[in-house]
């Protein structure tokens, strides 16, 4: 096992290369980078000047050099070269790319990721500043996810093929093709006063006053803020792990021991929940850190952004919008070597619970 492990930890390396390689390319030939979008907004093409160079203005008089502006910057016109050179100089754009590439993997290996383009902050700090909104959406949809998917696939196992097995299938499925983020817009237009009913709050984690509710009007004020996220989120995380449930129980009810502990005079319960159940449930257990991630990261970027959550998901989009390099790359970094390293994680699982799994010895 250990050459297993250590034979993973080496694919991380190219793999993570070649994700970062794959995007860092891919946004060289993207129009609008971050020169792009300050020269935009000194020319009165975009908001506010002042809002994209928080924190980076102090810098602007001592960057930048530039060439044929014309050419290489749309709406560049009219603008001092040199103006252009700082600008260059201070997003890093007077290097080659590659060069480029390599500074920042170099920096990403010592998980140094650098500023905010136009935030007046680390990359980390944002990262962290954001990460609670998404937590709390992915272990709650995890919770609701086990806590419905697991007793409805033994169900479904137990009366294979009857007709409520047909149709919890129906509705899982139909449920499953559903986008979440058009089922979250559903309930906005229905109970968040879009033009029904104003039950619940359209944007946020919490309240303005939330500060100031005692402890229990503040875990009635979270929750009522999380209702509407999670419905739209629930939609389409029961599928997956209500039928790999059902199709484990089913496979284990027909081998040799179940027919042997009938024979003992044992009911279906005890057989069920007494001998099948741990045995079936292996395979699901096993897959909780690669569906964490899973609940933890898909799914969230336009929910967060329907509901004016300020997550990670609205970090990302907002950071692509923007051009703010940092953010994008040190995001998809992280994110990257977290799937990874839960991938690793999950395989350590599996051959923890069932022994006779070797990966080390398998074929290639």
């Amino acid at each position: 096992m250990g050459a297993y492990i250590l034979r993973r930890l080496l694919l991380m390396i190219p793999t993570m290369v070649g994700i970062m390689g794959i995007s860092f390319l891919v946004i060289q030939f993207a129009p609008g980078g971050p020169v792009e979008q300050v020269i935009a907004q000194l020319t009165g093409q975009g908001d506010s000047a002042d809002q994209r160079l928080s924190g980076g203005g102090d810098a602007l008089g001592s960057q930048m050099g530039a060439e044929d502006l014309n050419s290489r910057y749309r709406g560049a016109q009219g603008l001092d070269p040199d103006l252009i050179a700082k600008l260059e100089k201070q997003f890093g754009f007077d290097k080659p790319p590659l060069t480029r590439f390599l500074e920042m993997m170099g920096n990403y290996i010592r998980f140094d990721f650098g500023e905010s383009f136009f935030r007046n902050t680390s990359v980390i700090d944002l990262i962290v500043d954001k990460m609670p909104v998404s937590i709390s959406l992915g272990i709650w949809i995890m919770i609701i996810s086990y806590a419905i998917s697991v007793p409805l696939g033994i169900k479904k196992a137990v009366q294979d093929g009857s007709t409520f097995d047909v149709w919890t299938s129906a509705i899982i499925v139909i449920g499953y093709a559903v986008p979440s983020f058009l089922f979250g817009i559903l309930l906005i237009v229905l109970f968040a006063g879009g033009s029904f009913f104003d039950w619940f709050p359209l944007r946020g984690l919490t309240s303005d006053n939330f500060a100031s509710l005692s402890w229990w009007e503040k875990i009635i004020d979270y929750f009522w803020h999380l209702t509407l996220p999670l419905i739209a989120l629930s939609l389409s995380a029961f599928a997956t792990t209500t039928l790999l449930t059902k199709n484990s129980f089913i496979e284990e009810i027909k081998k040799q021991y179940v027919v042997t502990a009938k024979a003992k005079g044992l009911n279906q319960r005890q057989v069920l929940y007494g001998h099948v159940f741990r045995n079936a449930m292996l395979i699901v257990i096993a897959g909780f850190p690669g569906a964490f991630i899973s609940a933890f990261f898909t799914g969230s970027l336009l929910i967060e952004n329907i509901f004016s959550l300020d997550g990670l998901g609205r970090l990302g989009y907002l950071s692509v919008v923007n051009r703010d390099y940092p953010v994008v790359f040190g995001t998809l970094y992280i994110f990257s070597l977290m799937g990874l390293v839960v991938s690793l994680v999950s395989d350590l699982i599996y051959t923890w619970i069932d022994p006779r799994i070797d990966f080390e010895r398998r074929d290639v």
